[in-house]
């Protein structure tokens, strides 16, 4: 039984190792000579002038989000499509019941004229 989960933690352990092993090792053997200029700030190599805060709309956050969610739904889609002549008729009946709540977002979102650029 042990055996059969054996290739699952060789794989976790790989998985965790190579994102963690660079870094490490660039801690180890990577320059330190810290200064001033190296501790600032970097933007663009360009330094700002007057007020660096811009408040962004918030319209283009509900935007993108908008966008994320529909986006999802095609990849939540695709199988189901994919295997659509070979699902039964409870799965059909689910994937055209998550159609029509997303249709539902997609109206409301409309109609509170979210979709609008401005």
């Amino acid at each position: 039984m042990l055996d059969s989960w054996l290739p699952v933690g060789l794989m976790l352990v790989i998985g965790i190792g190579f994102p963690i092993a660079p870094i490490v090792v660039a801690a180890i053997l990577g320059p330190k000579r810290p200064n001033k200029i190296k501790q600032e700030t970097y933007e663009c190599g360009i330094e700002t002038v007057g007020e660096t805060w811009v408040q962004f709309k918030v319209q283009y956050y509900i935007y993108a989000l908008v966008f994320l969610i529909f986006d999802l739904e095609a990849v939540f889609l695709f199988p189901w499509a994919v295997a659509f002549d070979q699902l039964p008729l409870f799965a059909v009946v689910e994937g055209i019941i998550f159609i029509i709540i997303l249709v539902g977002g997609l109206v409301y979102a409309w109609r509170r004229g979210i979709l609008e650029w401005s």
